[in-house]
This record gives C-alpha cells, sequence and structure tokens, in this order.
C-alpha cells in the first residue's frame, strides 16, 4: 500500500493537469513556448503517473480495470471483477 502522502500528491497533480488542459492545449496551439514554461510543472500531464485506485501502488498497473496485478488476482479470485474468470485447462 502507497503512502498517504504520496496517493495525496498524486490527486492534486491529477486536478492540476485537469484545471491548466485547455490552457496548455491553447499555448501549444499558438506555439508560446515561453508562456508555457509559466505554468506550474504539476500542471503537465507528463508527470502523472498510473496507480492502483484501491492500493495506489504505481507498478504492475492494469490500464482496463484500473488496478495492479496483486488486486486484480484478488478481485477475480474472489468473483468481484464480472466477467472475469481463472483460466484451467
Amino acid at each position: 500500500m502507497a503512502k498517504k502522502s504520496i496517493t495525496a500528491r498524486q490527486a492534486k497533480r491529477e486536478k492540476m493537469a485537469a484545471h491548466y488542459a485547455e490552457k496548455r492545449a491553447a499555448l501549444k496551439a499558438e506555439g508560446n513556448y515561453a508562456a508555457l514554461d509559466l505554468l506550474p510543472r504539476n500542471a503537465s500531464p507528463v508527470r502523472l503517473r498510473n496507480r492502483c485506485q484501491l492500493t495506489g501502488r504505481p507498478r504492475g498497473y492494469m490500464r482496463h480495470f484500473g488496478l495492479s496485478r496483486v488486486m486484480f488476482r484478488d478481485m477475480a479470485l474472489q468473483g468481484k471483477i464480472p466477467g472475469v474468470t481463472k483460466a484451467s485447462w
């Protein structure tokens, strides 16, 4: 489980990136890179990291489900993810 400060920082970055998205797009379209440099660093979507919604784990992230591989496996075995079953042959 990730520290609460790390997940809070990530949430702050997501909020800031969403807030400045239109302004960044307009400045990029103009080609005004000097003004783009004056925006906060965390306004850039490049600084975002995909994290598990339940634990905040940054690695082994499954984009389709929004979970890490560990939580995906636990939830799939418990039957909490619709349409996902364990393969056996």
